[in-house]
C-alpha cells in the first residue's frame, strides 16, 4: 500500500491510513508546521548572542537556523518552546516568552 503523506488529513477514512511501522514518505518534517503546538516562545536577542553556536545542538527540533558561522533567529513554524535552548545559552541570549505563540 501506498499513500501520500500530503493527503492524510482529519478527513480520511481508516481504509486509506498506513499500516503500522510503515515510513510512506521520508523528508516531510518541513511540511508539519509543529510550532503551533507551542506555548512558551523563544526570543532570540542578537545584541547579546556570541554566536557560540551553544544552543545549536540541544535543539530537539532544529529550529534554530546557521548560516555562514552566525545563527539566525528561530524558525517558529517548528520551535516547540520547550526552553532548553534557554538553558544552553551562557550569555543570556535567549529569553522565553510566556503564553506567546
Amino acid at each position: 500500500m501506498v499513500s501520500d503523506i500530503n493527503k492524510l488529513g482529519l478527513d480520511v477514512k481508516w481504509q486509506n491510513l498506513t499500516p503500522g511501522c510503515t515510513i510512506v514518505g521520508s523528508c516531510t518534517a518541513e511540511v508539519f508546521r509543529t510550532g503551533e503546538w507551542r506555548v512558551d516562545t523563544p526570543e532570540f536577542i542578537e545584541e547579546k548572542c556570541k554566536h557560540c553556536l551553544l544552543c545549536v545542538p540541544v535543539c530537539p527540533d532544529s529550529s534554530i537556523p546557521v548560516k555562514e558561522g552566525k545563527r539566525l533567529d528561530f524558525d517558529l513554524d517548528h520551535c516547540k518552546g520547550c526552553g532548553i535552548c534557554e538553558k544552553a545559552c551562557p550569555f543570556d541570549a535567549i529569553i522565553m516568552k510566556k503564553g506567546v505563540r
